[in-house]
């Protein structure tokens, strides 16, 4: 007999680890193997059968009889089998019980060792199988302690741990213990001691799961996600584009009195998003991305690059602070891209192939 919190303990490693009872079991067999040789010098086998009802807990060597022994540790004579139980044969597996109180301090140490090594290791394989088929998704999350720069937060419903490394952190975003947050499952870091989830604050990914749960369309389909250009904290471009002309993509994307988009700022504590329609056309693509800038044209000037020309109030706006708007116009459609004002043209090349440029206005 023994004590019910054992089994209880049973059920809460299964709730908080995820490991079975019979995974438990296993590694328990594994470990009494090993425990059992060092007690005996036998390389048996070890079997344990729980019985919750019984509160009881009981452990065997095993055998297996055969006709000619070959390996003592593990194999029985018939004959020898027979003198347990006259009813055995060839095949079967003899059981003798036997008492761990029984083995030494170093075998039971040895015994708890590989016990514990082996619930890491099938808490490891859990956690990368749960994962290994998350990553990229957004997951909520909650943070349990900050150490050394780094963010760990448990994950999913195992609350499995999972850390976001300063270069995952939003710069200037705060975090504090049990604080509530969504994070984009980054991989799953299996240094083969231990598994851990690599989630990230900054991804572009985060920014397209959270518009996939914001807006019905975007996860039915009707509204696709065609890029998305990010600095964390401060701004985020992001393309849509609908296949279906009585579909009005970017009204979707911002919901009633903007109420989806601002929801998706909330959850990125106050970092801008542009909303930007998709086009075919890469200048007029261009001409969106430079939003909210007013652009009078884009003149093409090679392989995937382009000047765009604005009115000359407009060229800080479509530069933007420290180049930004510009920048993230050029991660969006992947064109180089050269901003001028009306007036730097004048008398330019551009004059001469303005005719020919496409008037995007």
């Amino acid at each position: 007999m023994i004590n019910q919190d054992f089994f209880n303990a049973l059920i809460d490693l299964e709730r908080v680890k995820g490991i079975s009872q019979e995974a438990f079991v296993s590694a328990l067999e594994d470990a009494l193997a090993i425990a059992y040789k060092k007690a005996t010098g036998e390389t048996g086998g070890v079997e344990v059968k729980l019985n919750p009802d019984k509160k009881s807990i009981k452990l065997y060597s095993v055998k297996n009889v055969v006709e000619e022994v070959v390996d003592p540790d593990k194999e029985i004579s018939l004959e020898e089998a027979q003198l347990i139980k006259k009813s055995y044969k060839v095949g079967d597996v003899v059981s003798t019980e036997f008492n761990s109180k029984e083995f030494g301090r170093i075998p039971a140490q040895t015994a708890k060792q590989v016990l514990i090594q082996k619930l890491h290791e099938i808490e490891r394989d859990n956690t990368v199988s749960e994962f290994e088929d998350k990553e990229g998704e957004l997951m909520a999350c909650t943070v349990r302690r900050v150490e050394d720069g780094n963010v760990y937060v448990e994950v999913g419903a195992n609350q499995i741990e999972g850390v976001l490394i300063p270069k995952d952190q939003v710069p200037g975003e705060k975090y504090e213990v049990n604080q509530k947050l969504n994070v984009y499952v980054k991989r799953v870091k299996n240094t083969g001691k231990n598994a851990q989830i690599m989630v990230s604050r900054t991804a572009n990914g985060l920014v397209k799961r959270l518009f996939e749960n914001e807006v019905p369309e975007i996860k039915q389909g009707i509204v696709l996600v065609k890029g998305v250009a990010r600095e964390p904290g401060q701004r985020t471009k992001i393309a849509i584009y609908s296949e279906d002309p009585m579909v009005d993509a970017l009204g979707a994307c911002v919901g009633n009195k903007g109420a989806r988009v601002n929801a998706i700022v909330a959850e990125l504590g106050g970092e801008k998003i542009d909303i930007i329609p998709w086009s075919e056309n890469p200048l007029e693509f261009i001409s969106r991305a430079l939003s909210p800038a007013r652009v009078i044209k884009v003149v093409q000037t090679g392989d995937n690059s382009a000047v765009a020309i604005v009115p000359d109030d407009k060229l800080s706006l479509a530069i933007g602070r420290s180049g930004q708007n510009v920048r993230l116009a050029v991660r969006l459609t992947g064109w180089k891209v050269d901003v001028k004002s009306e007036s730097a043209v004048v008398g330019s090349e551009f004059e001469v192939v303005e005719a020919q440029a496409e008037d995007i206005e």
